[in-house]
Order: C-alpha cells, then sequence, then structure tokens
C-alpha cells in the first residue's frame, strides 16, 4: 500500500525550518560520509575536505536545503526587501530620481487613462449596453440617425432583428416649473418601453404605464436625481406630488438614478410621456411625423451588420413611400453600437493620447533600465562576492526583481498622487463637448491599472540586471569590466530618442494646425459683440405673434442703450453650432429650374432681421443688405454669399433674379426674390470647409418667429463687461421670469476652438515630459561612459591628446545616439503622422516645417545635454586620471 503524502500545513508555508535544523542535518551527513572515505585509507582531515567539496560548499548547501522547503520564498522575500531598502537608504542619489522619473510617466500614464477609459473601454451605463444600437436614417445633412413618426410604426412592427425599439424626443427643450421658487428646466418626451430597453429603473417611484402614455392620458413626470436633490430637498414623499409643469399639474412617479444620461449623452431634468398618436403621425410635420431618435436591443446573437442586412428591405420600403423623391438622395440606413454614437467624435483623439502616453511610459522604463543596468554593473564586485559566499543565481535575481519592483510600486504610489492633479488640470481645461471626461475618477479599477502597469514596468527594467551573471574577474580588482552592458545602454537611450521624436513631430503637428485654427480670417467681427438667447416659457408665449411682440420689443429696447452700433435677430450665429440648412439641389433657378437632386452639397440657411450684416460688419459686395421698410413688404427677399451666388448663378449677377425652394413642393415650392450678395464667412465651425449661404429676412410676420428660440446680436463701442449687464437688467424689464444666456462671441468662439486647444496642449505635454526624461537618460549615459573611460582620457592626454580632443571623442557618442534614435523617430513619426490627418486643420501630416523645427529642437536639447558631461571630461587632470581604478 502506497504511503499517505505529506502535505505541509499553512504554518509550514509560512514558518520554514530554523537554521538550526539545516545545519543538524547537514552535519549528520556529513559524519556519515567522513568514516566512509577515512575506511578507505584517507586522512579524517582530507575525507571531512573531500566530503564538504562533495556537498557543494556549507552555505551552498544550507541553500538548497532551504529552497527545498514549502514557503522557502517567505522566508527570503523579508530579507531581499530588506536589503534593497537599505540599499535603497544608503544610495538616495539613485532611488530618489528614479521614483520621480517613474511618478512621472506612470501619474502620466493612470491620468490619461483614467479619461479614455471612460471613452473606450469603460462599460456604459446600460445593462448589456454591448446589444443596445442607435438606428434610423442619416442623410447628406446631418451625423446622426433620425426617425419620424411617419414611418416610425413601420419599423415597430417589423423590428426581426431586434429584442425591443423604442423612441426618444429629438431633443432637450426648455420647460419651466412655476412654484414658489421657479426654476428652467430640460425635458424631453420618451416611450414607456424607453427605460426599460436600456436596463434602467426609477430609484423610487415606477416607469410611465402603457395608458400615461397615449393620447390624452394623464400629464405624469420622472423628475432627475439632481431635481429631486436640489429643488425638493430629498423629499420622501416626492411621490404623487402635483407640480406646475409649463402652466399644467403634472403628477410626479418617480425620480431617475443618479447621474442618469441619456444614449445622446445628454442629461435630462424631466422625462416625460412621449404620447405618439399613431393615426396623426402622418398629418405632422408635412407628412414626416414627429422627429425622434429610436434605440433598439439586438437579440442574442444578432450582430450589427446582420441587423442591417435584415432591416435594409424595410428601410428602402421607408424610402419609396414615405420620402418625397427629390429627398430620397443621400439618405442611408444607420444601426450603430451606442459607444460609436457617443464618442463618434472624440474616439481618434482618446486613442492618439492613450499612444502618446504609453510612449511616456516607456520612455520611462527605457531610462529607468538604463540606471538599474548602470547601478549592477557598479555592483558587480559586490554581487560576484555574495556569490562566492554561497548566495545562488536565483537568490540574485529575485533580489534584483525585488529593487525593481519595490521601486516601481514608490513611483506608483507617487504616481497616483500626481494622476489625481493632473487629471483635475485636464477636467478643469477640458470642453464641455468630450463626452464622460467630467466622470473622470481615480477609482479602484484605475488604481488597479496603475499597480499593473508598475509591475509591468518594473519587470521591464528590472529584468537585464536580474539576469546577469557574476563573474569570478570582478573579484580581482575594484571594479569589474563597465562595458558589458554599453550597447544595451546605448539602445535604450536611442530608443528614447526615437520616442520623443515621434511624440514631437505629433505635437507639433497640432500646434501648426492650432495656430492656423487660431490665425484664419472669419470673415466677420467678433470684438464687441454680445449675443443673448432668449427661450420664451411655451405656456405664456403659445403663439408666433406673442413671441414676435416680445422680440421687438426687446430689439427695441436695446437699441435705445448707450453706444450700441447695432441690434439684430437671428436663429443662429456663424461660425459654428446649430443652424438650419438643407441641399443646393433643394433650389430651383430661372436657368436650372429642375437641378439634378443630391448635386451641389449643403447649404446654410440662416434667418436675420435687416441689421444682421452691420452688426456682424460682413461687407455687401453686390446689390444691398435688407432694410427696415423690407420687413413689411409681402416679398420673400433674400441675399446669397457669394460662394452661394458663385453656385447657383455661375458668371451672372444674381441680383433681382429669383430662387424656388422645390424640396418638399416641386411645383408651388416658395420663391424669393435675391436683393444682394454679401462676403463668405465662416459658417462650419473652425475646421470645415465654408458652405454656401442664403439668407432669409425676417419679417414682422408671426409665422417666421415660432420655432427654435432667437439670438439677439448686438454690436457695442462699449467693453462687453459694461454692456453684458445692461442688456440683462433690459431683458428683465420686459419680463423678469424670461431666462437669459449672454455671452460674447469671441467666447463662443474660443469654446469652439476648445477641443483642438485640449488636444494640442496634452499632446504638447506628454511630448515635453518625454524629452525631459529621455534628456536625462542620455545625460545618464554620455556621463556614465565619460567616467568609465577616465583612464582612457588620461593616457590620450598623457600622449598629447588636446582638450578639444577629448570633448569631440565624447561629443560624438551623444551625437550618434542622437542622430540614430532621431533618424529611426523621424521615420516612424512620418509614418504614423497620417493617423492625425483628421485632427489637423490647414496643415498637412507630412509638414516639413513642422519635421524641421522639431529635429532642430531635438538635436539642440539633447546636444545640450551631451555637451555637459562632455566638458566635465575634457577638465580631467591626466595625473590625477591615470591614478582612477
Amino acid at each position: 500500500m502506497d504511503e499517505p503524502v505529506a502535505i505541509p500545513s499553512t504554518s509550514d508555508l509560512l514558518a520554514p525550518r530554523s537554521r538550526s535544523k539545516l545545519d543538524q542535518q547537514f552535519q549528520f551527513h556529513l559524519e556519515q560520509a567522513v568514516p566512509v572515505k577515512s575506511g578507505g585509507g584517507m586522512s579524517p582531515e582530507e575525507a571531512r575536505r573531500q566530503s564538504l567539496n562533495e556537498c557543494g560548499g556549507v552555505e551552498q548547501t544550507r541553500e538548497r536545503g532551504r529552497e527545498q522547503e514549502p514557503g522557502w520564498w517567505t522566508g527570503t522575500l523579508p530579507q531581499d526587501m530588506r536589503y534593497a531598502l537599505r540599499g535603497f537608504w544608503r544610495n538616495p542619489a539613485f532611488a530618489i530620481p528614479v521614483i520621480i522619473t517613474l511618478a512621472l510617466g506612470i501619474g502620466a500614464t493612470t491620468a490619461v487613462f483614467s479619461v479614455v477609459d471612460r471613452i473606450l473601454f469603460r462599460e456604459l451605463p446600460y445593462a448589456h449596453a454591448e446589444h443596445i444600437v442607435s438606428v434610423g436614417l442619416v442623410q447628406s445633412l446631418g451625423q446622426e440617425e433620425f426617425m419620424s413618426g411617419g414611418f416610425y410604426f413601420d419599423w415597430f412592427d417589423n423590428q426581426r432583428p431586434f429584442e425591443a425599439i423604442s423612441s426618444l424626443g429629438d431633443m432637450l427643450h426648455a420647460c419651466d416649473l412655476v412654484e414658489d421658487n421657479p426654476q428652467q428646466l430640460n425635458c424631453i418626451p420618451a416611450q414607456a418601453g424607453f427605460l426599460p430597453l436600456l436596463g434602467i429603473s426609477p430609484v423610487i417611484g415606477r416607469n410611465f404605464s402603457p395608458d400615461e402614455d397615449r393620447p390624452n392620458g394623464p400629464r405624469v413626470a420622472l423628475i432627475s436625481y439632481g431635481v429631486w436633490l436640489d429643488h425638493y430637498n430629498h423629499d420622501p414623499h416626492i411621490l404623487n406630488r402635483l407640480i406646475n409643469l409649463d402652466g399644467k399639474p403634472t403628477r410626479i412617479i418617480g425620480v431617475l438614478p443618479k447621474g442618469f444620461e441619456l444614449p445622446t449623452v445628454e442629461t435630462p431634468d424631466v422625462l416625460l410621456p412621449m404620447k405618439l398618436d399613431r393615426a396623426d403621425q402622418n398629418n405632422v410635420n408635412g407628412g414626416f411625423g414627429q422627429p425622434m431618435r429610436t434605440f433598439a436591443r439586438l437579440k442574442s446573437g444578432v450582430s450589427i451588420p446582420q441587423a442591417k442586412a435584415e432591416m435594409e428591405p424595410l428601410f428602402l420600403h421607408t424610402l419609396q413611400t414615405f420620402v418625397p423623391p427629390p429627398l430620397r438622395t443621400g439618405i442611408h440606413l444607420s444601426i450603430r453600437s451606442l459607444r460609436d454614437r457617443e464618442t463618434q467624435g472624440v474616439q481618434l483623439a482618446a486613442w492618439v493620447l492613450l499612444c502618446a502616453v504609453l510612449a511616456v511610459l516607456l520612455i520611462t522604463c527605457a531610462n529607468v533600465a538604463g540606471l538599474m543596468m548602470a547601478r549592477s554593473t557598479a555592483r558587480e564586485r559586490e554581487k560576484a562576492i555574495r556569490s562566492a559566499l554561497g548566495a545562488s543565481r536565483g537568490q540574485l535575481i529575485r533580489q534584483s526583481l525585488t529593487e525593481a519592483l519595490l521601486l516601481s510600486l514608490a513611483g506608483a504610489a507617487a504616481g497616483l498622487a500626481l494622476a489625481e492633479g493632473l487629471l483635475r488640470g485636464f477636467i478643469a481645461i477640458a470642453p464641455a463637448s468630450i463626452p464622460f471626461l467630467g466622470k473622470a475618477s481615480l477609482d479602484l479599477r484605475v488604481a488597479l491599472f496603475t499597480v499593473a502597469i508598475s509591475l509591468l514596468c518594473g519587470a521591464f527594467f528590472g529584468v537585464a540586471p536580474a539576469l546577469e551573471r557574476p563573474r569570478s574577474i570582478a573579484l580581482e580588482a575594484r571594479a569589474g569590466n563597465f562595458g558589458r552592458h554599453a550597447i544595451l545602454r546605448r539602445g535604450l537611450v536611442a530608443g528614447q530618442i526615437a520616442c520623443s521624436m515621434i511624440l514631437l513631430s505629433g505635437a507639433g503637428l497640432l500646434v501648426r494646425s492650432f495656430q492656423n485654427i487660431e490665425e484664419q480670417n472669419l470673415g466677420l467681427r467678433t470684438k464687441g459683440v454680445v449675443t443673448a438667447q432668449i427661450a420664451l416659457p411655451q405656456f405664456r408665449y403659445n403663439t408666433g405673434q406673442e413671441q414676435m411682440d416680445f422680440y421687438l420689443r426687446a430689439e427695441a429696447a436695446l437699441r435705445r442703450m448707450p453706444g450700441i452700433r447695432a441690434v439684430t435677430i437671428t436663429d443662429s450665429v456663424p461660425p459654428g453650432g446649430w443652424q438650419s440648412g438643407f441641399r443646393l439641389s433643394d433650389l430651383a433657378t430661372e436657368d436650372n429650374p429642375h437641378p439634378t437632386p443630391g448635386e451641389g452639397g449643403t447649404v446654410v440657411s440662416r434667418s436675420v432681421t435687416p441689421d444682421y450684416f452691420r452688426a456682424l460688419d460682413i461687407p455687401v459686395v453686390r446689390g444691398r443688405g435688407f432694410s427696415e421698410e423690407d420687413r413689411t413688404s409681402t416679398q420673400s427677399l433674400v441675399i446669397l454669399s457669394r460662394l452661394m451666388a458663385t453656385r447657383l448663378f455661375p458668371g451672372r449677377d444674381p441680383v433681382g433674379k429669383s430662387v424656388r425652394m422645390i424640396a418638399i413642393d416641386p411645383i408651388n415650392g416658395p420663391r424669393f426674390t435675391v436683393v444682394g450678395v454679401v462676403d463668405d464667412v465662416k459658417n462650419s465651425g473652425l475646421t470645415e470647409q465654408n458652405k454656401p449661404e442664403i439668407y432669409l429676412l425676417r419679417r414682422n410676420v408671426a409665422d417666421d418667429w415660432s420655432g427654435r428660440a432667437p439670438i439677439i446680436v448686438i454690436d457695442s463701442v462699449l467693453p462687453a463687461d459694461t454692456v453684458m449687464p445692461w442688456v440683462r437688467s433690459q431683458m428683465a424689464s420686459l419680463d423678469p421670469t424670461v431666462p437669459v444666456e449672454i455671452k460674447t462671441l469671441n467666447w463662443t468662439i474660443s469654446s469652439l476652438a476648445s477641443r483642438p486647444r485640449f488636444e494640442t496642449a496634452l499632446l504638447g505635454f506628454f511630448a515635453f515630459i518625454g524629452l525631459v526624461i529621455a534628456v536625462v537618460g542620455l545625460y545618464g549615459v554620455i556621463a556614465f561612459l565619460a567616467t568609465q573611460r577616465t583612464k582612457e582620457i588620461g593616457i590620450r592626454m598623457a600622449l598629447g591628446a588636446s582638450r578639444l580632443d577629448i570633448l569631440r571623442l565624447i561629443l560624438r557618442e551623444g551625437v550618434l545616439l542622437v542622430a540614430l534614435g532621431g533618424a529611426v523617430g523621424l521615420v516612424a513619426a512620418f509614418a504614423l503622422s497620417r493617423l492625425l490627418k483628421s485632427l489637423l486643420y490647414g496643415v498637412s501630416p507630412h509638414d516639413p516645417l513642422s519635421f524641421v523645427t522639431v529635429t532642430f529642437l531635438l538635436a539642440l536639447v539633447a546636444l545640450a545635454a551631451t555637451l555637459i558631461p562632455a566638458r566635465t571630461a575634457m577638465k580631467v587632470e591626466p595625473v590625477k586620471a591615470l591614478r582612477y581604478e
């Protein structure tokens, strides 16, 4: 029968046998071997000597014996840690720079990961979010999917690849909470199945019932956690409370979860039932029905391409049945994941920043690896002595890796503190258009990431010294051969220079791009221009006539203020933001009465009052601008931009010609008379090409004032800080309950540039950190090489070499490393710069000036770092150098 296997207990693992027990075992075996050899004729002394040799030495045998014990490593690990800490304490000039360098690299990496993790990797806050998709049609005028009530129910009834499909309102709209403490909130309607589709439940209360989501159903609402906390002070009896919303009693039936966010990356204050009337959708919005956003949950095992293939016939049926022929061109089916929808504009920038900071981390690890190798070389004699005294190679490897991991963990701790500060800085300067950035934090997930990269970094820079085998020749002199790892150290420094070149090239391209954005001619005046957007409460200003009367009184009041040059009212203001538009092929002229559908691209449409061009200093280049008399005219008048005039009337004077809108009605579409042509302005954001633009006169007719809340533009000779309080007081005198959003046009334009400014600042920051670390590494290796060649320098000088010869000798080392690393980095940067193409404006990804400037900067800084140890070497006295070591 087999003997039972002895299983070590926990106490055996955590408390290996003591040294005395091992000594007793060793002594027992020795006493057994000596008599055997003595019986063969050897003297007792010789027998003992040979027995010791056969056992391999006392210390080696003890070490091998301990390694056979269960949990032997738990006894050696504290020893290795204590030994490492004593070494760091004795040599702080080595430990402190390493920890600082690691803190920079790990801290920057952690801060950026906490940002991009939300954008690229972290689960969205919905149940099984990977199965939720955004569904709809996309046309050339927009980038996001849309759905209309006219054909939504057709899709709802034929949702073959989906488990569920539900809709949400097109956008947030202002709604007024009329109570003792009135407040304007952001409301949006949603179907009863919308929250269940997302897997979201109210924290208290319930979701809409099907009866509440029907036409003429009871008025109920779900309020946000923020409104419950701020406006109702966390009232536990909030359920079933009646509130006055837009002048109508509405019952609160639930509270949305804390931090709830729509798939459109918007945060609503109030969620209302959509109450779609299936029968009336064909009579709403010219037969298209109510605009909305639609989301669906894929069936298990169905991919997005499969869903698109299954929905394609239904899409074609929708086009043929519901969309007029002139509007079908450029419309296609879109089904995409929620992550793609929410991060469509920032995914590339997030990947670029992540790769940039990983490059910084790589430079950091390479730098520390070089320092560790230099320290290992300097300790070669120490390791040889320890090996001769019985330390095994495994023990030396463990010791080296323990030192590396302790340093990396210390760097990670310091890096976490640095990351917190960097993250707060990122959030402070980041634009609001970057999704999820405001929610970024150093949580447990990020902390685990930091620990993981610190361990990987420690393994990276600790493996080379750990695998070095001690040589007995190191015992023959005060120092060993310092040149064993020279090639590897040079390679690490060259790699750092190459990575720095890549980072600097990317930063240089973004800096040039941002300069182009800042310095471009917008075609309009921005200094001294103030805009005021006033959202009138719908329940009190519910007709176009009432809205027009208010805005006309506001316009007259503002014109009476001192220092005002012009006041105008428009539905949008260039260069970016919301603006109306259509396709150029939707316009017919006398020379082209039947334009080819889908040709000519998109057109910006703006509804303005006569002072618009004077307020923004947009010159009229042909014909005339709008006049005050035109506001009471029965004619429909338009003004064209220069680009629009060229497109519609190439080679001809457009003034006096007519333009007909044929998008909806090709026969009886509205006709407009062209009275003038103005200069082009930047009207598609700061980084897109200008689009042709048509200006419609906003007349004193009620139909011209309904819809989107207009923007009042005020041009003044006085400073904006003086004008803005006056504007607010004037609006308050007309209606103190009306909210007014006032800002300068300069601020609006600056906010449009916030994303490229943020991307440029971050990449430039990482490039600077990478350059500093790489240059420090270059300085370290050149200084180390100069030190190891001190004796050689003394011999050369004794044989007649001048100090200038010594300077050239050391400089050559640095120049070769900079040239090699710079050349490799330049080639890599030239190849990788194409990835930045969509982030650049007015500059080629292979812009020669950027690459030449970066190359010169890197060479200048790197050579300065090389010159310092080179100058120190050339000052060495020959006699002292010959006595070195």
